[in-house]
């Protein structure tokens, strides 16, 4: 069980390879050999050029301005300092909202956090009720915890009043954000030029029809069905292209109309009376549609989905067993019980510090790094037809995955096996009382996962280092051309399927906490009473 020397220790660690994650940062950026990598939307929009195309051979590659060197953080008050019209202008809503969630952090937790340590700390830490437990693994730390409030103790009304005190403001502070939110969004579509896509339904599960092709059938469905609004955008020469290639054709269309308000009746309403052919829905932006489940039959695709449900049930479930194995190696005892060859090493202060400070999270995010991939596979199963509605489900999935295994998972096991020993001699009657004691000194755990997940983790993604490496790579053996390279210049996007979830769980960990960990001693102190 981590203890504030090691919790100590974790916070150092995660800070300095924040620290040095952005200097690597600030330092490869000025490289001109890197200046594709870092500013590449800049390129795509034709605002930047190359400063590899001229001077000395050596300033191609390296830069010699020593003055640069000495202003190379400068880039972080520039960056806070960004309006945030400019910013949507250059990386669009999406980025500038995802931005606001943290500023939205800042205002929930900030107070909270200073109101907490002004009342609560106070009120636990003078409880000794851990004290006089017997058997009961606990270090220092955990007396600011509410386990160490003595049971049916009047100091619960100072949990109590916090937890209303905590939800009202949160409840405050998310009303304002999402007005703001709101406003900024109407007020992007407003000046937004027109696109295609908002004129444009997409139709699947088109039925056959012996006597006409797909394109003709789709056009004389919509003639009827929808005269002053159907629009023909017909290019002959792709049309002749496709029809020529069987394998090119699907029963499946985009259909635009003349206004927004005919191609929005049509995406909203069905337009047969059996409710499994000419489904309707908005049509994604074209570099947004998933062109491989345009075709999937409408009975295939609930029979996938149904299949992904319960493969993601049972994935969720059976990962709580290496969940549970992690927890249990990630504990001095437990790798004294299993690895007894190395308890002299472990015993040095500053390894038993890393063990129980900074391993643990370590583990769980190595456990997680192969998840997204094998989310979003799932999600491309159940046949979405746009990449965002692919990122929007696989959000969802990782929520609810990290929700039951990381939250969920490592409280349960975790308070589970450091006080096993506990269980196996108390009675069953003193089962409840013990999880209830536990469960809330697994915050220690939530505090180094967060610093190694949430400070060095997100530091890591600014360098960038993936597009880094295969940006350079191409560049290396690929690249031929201007154009070559300019194509190899991938400006990527935020991964929101990873990245949402990811901070959700940071707010779940935060407001949560007081109101959870209350209501876990209330009802703990209620099965007693009826056992």
């Amino acid at each position: 069980m981590a203890s504030s020397e090691d919790i100590l220790l974790s916070a150092v660690l995660n800070l300095l390879s924040a620290f040095a994650f952005l200097v690597a940062f600030a330092i490869l950026r000025l490289q001109p050999i890197n200046d594709r990598v870092y500013f590449s939307k800049w390129y795509l929009k034709g605002i930047r050029a190359s400063p590899r195309s001229s001077g000395a051979f050596m300033k191609k590659f390296v830069n010699l301005d020593c003055r640069t060197y000495i202003r190379f953080l400068n880039w972080m008050p520039a960056a806070l300092r960004m309006p945030e019209p400019e910013l949507i202008d250059h990386a669009g809503l999406d980025s500038a909202v995802y931005i606001r969630i943290y500023l939205l952090g800042l205002k929930i937790f900030v107070p909270i956090t200073l109101l907490s340590f002004g009342v609560l700390v106070p009120v636990n830490w003078t409880g000794k009720s851990l004290e006089h437990i017997e058997d009961l693994t606990f270090s220092t730390i955990d007396k600011l915890s509410i386990s160490n409030v003595p049971s049916g103790s009047p100091r619960f009304w100072a949990h109590l009043v916090m937890a209303y005190v905590v939800t009202f403001w949160t409840c405050y502070i998310l009303y304002k954000e999402y007005h703001i939110i709101t406003t900024m969004r109407l007020q992007f579509l407003a000046s937004e030029n027109r696109r295609p896509d908002q004129f444009t339904v997409l139709v699947r599960n088109v039925p056959p029809d012996p006597d006409e092709s797909v394109s003709e059938h789709v056009e004389h469905f919509f003639c009827v069905n929808h005269p002053d609004h159907y629009l023909t955008q017909q290019e002959a020469i792709e049309r002749e292209k496709v029809m020529s290639d069987p394998k090119a054709i699907v029963p499946a269309a985009f259909v635009s109309f003349k206004s927004r308000w005919g191609a929005a009746v049509c995406a909203q309403t069905q337009q047969s009376s059996n409710p499994t052919i000419w489904l309707t829905q908005w049509a994604p932006e074209p570099r947004d549609v998933y062109w491989d489940n345009l075709s999937i039959p409408f009975v295939e695709l609930n029979v996938r989905k149904l299949l992904m449900a319960v493969a993601f049930f049972f994935l969720t479930f059976f990962f709580m067993i290496p969940i549970a194995f992690v927890q249990s190696l990630a504990s001095i005892d437990g790798i004294e019980n299993k690895l007894p060859v190395l308890r002299p090493l472990i015993q040095i202060e500053v390894v038993k510090s890393f063990i129980q400070g900074v391993l643990p999270g370590i583990i769980l995010k190595i456990f997680l790094a192969l998840l997204p991939m094998l989310l979003m596979a799932m999600s491309k199963i159940e046949g979405y037809t746009s990449l965002s509605s692919l990122d929007r489900r696989s959000a969802t999935k990782y929520h609810i995955f990290i929700l039951v295994n990381v939250f969920l998972g490592s409280i349960i096991t975790g308070a589970a096996f450091e006080q096993l020993q506990r269980f196996m001699e108390k009675p069953p009657s003193e089962i409840p009382k013990t999880v209830g004691v536990a469960i809330p000194l697994k915050a220690t755990f939530f505090i180094t996962y967060i610093m190694v997940d949430g400070w060095a983790g997100i530091a890591a993604e600014i360098l960038r280092l993936v597009p880094f490496v295969i940006f350079h790579l191409k560049n290396t053996f690929l690249v031929k051309t201007d154009q070559d390279r300019q194509q190899a210049t991938d400006p990527g996007s935020l991964n929101f399927s990873v990245s949402e979830p990811r901070i959700q769980l940071y707010f779940l960990l935060g407001i949560f906490n007081i109101p959870f960990v209350t209501d876990v001693k209330y009802f703990v102190e209620k099965v007693l009473q009826h056992v």
